[in-house]
């Protein structure tokens, strides 16, 4: 699988702002063309550019998988109709308080580990959205699941201080080998610096090489 160094905005925080699965890359409005032809041609996918909650911040604020697409209630209308008539993908609204959906809940095609902090009234809206099973634990002491995790379907990557024996279980869950690593230098919130699908992974440009050797090793599995 291959491994591209990217950057976004000048930055290397393009899980921030992008979100992806096997199919689309989603990109903020306003993105330069040639930099989402570039990604998408990385990735494998089409792009297509959208704001969430009139925000770029797609990869904080939006769940997927190759199965559905949940946002937070912060969405506007016109956002919602965009991805549902654009996409074959279920689109819904998930209605708790909490907006960054994305940094809270990790997902691939196989399952999916949510913050405990999501109340448990909206755990089977989340599965049927997503044609997943999850459970709902911290990593490593955070709530912010989705920062601090990021899977696709052949491997995965998980805040370096994650206790053993949850890389076992959240490594069953998701269906896949989950592997301790940092992005972009040192960064333990891994998914604000990467773009995984199946196809390939994308990583901020500040991810050096012994990053570049785990992420090998865990998505290569």
């Amino acid at each position: 699988m291959d491994i591209i160094k990217y950057d976004v905005y000048s930055g290397p925080n393009i899980g921030i702002f992008t979100s992806v699965n096997d199919k689309f890359v989603f990109i903020p409005n306003g993105f330069a063309k040639t930099k989402a032809e570039n990604l998408a041609r990385y990735l494998q996918t089409e792009y297509l550019m959208t704001p969430v909650a009139n925000t770029r911040l797609l990869g904080i604020l939006m769940v997927l998988n190759n199965h559905g697409i949940l946002l937070p209630k912060t969405s506007s209308p016109d956002e919602i109709a965009n991805l549902r008539k654009c996409t074959d993908l279920n689109v819904k609204i998930l209605d708790t308080k909490y907006n960054a959906l994305g940094n809270l809940i990790c997902v691939n095609d196989k399952g999916g580990v949510i913050s405990p902090i999501i109340e448990k009234e909206f755990i089977k809206e989340i599965e049927d959205v997503l044609d997943i099973e999850v459970i709902q634990k911290k990593v490593a002491g955070f709530h912010q699941v989705g920062a601090v995790m990021e899977a696709n379907n052949l491997g995965g990557i998980i805040h370096p201080e994650a206790d053993e024996e949850d890389i076992k279980n959240f490594s069953n869950v998701l269906g896949v080998n989950l592997e301790p690593a940092t992005i972009n230098g040192g960064i333990p919130f891994v998914s604000s610096g990467m773009l995984a699908n199946s196809n390939a992974v994308v990583v901020g440009n500040l991810t050096n090489g012994p990053e570049i050797m785990m992420l090998t090793r865990a998505f290569t599995n």
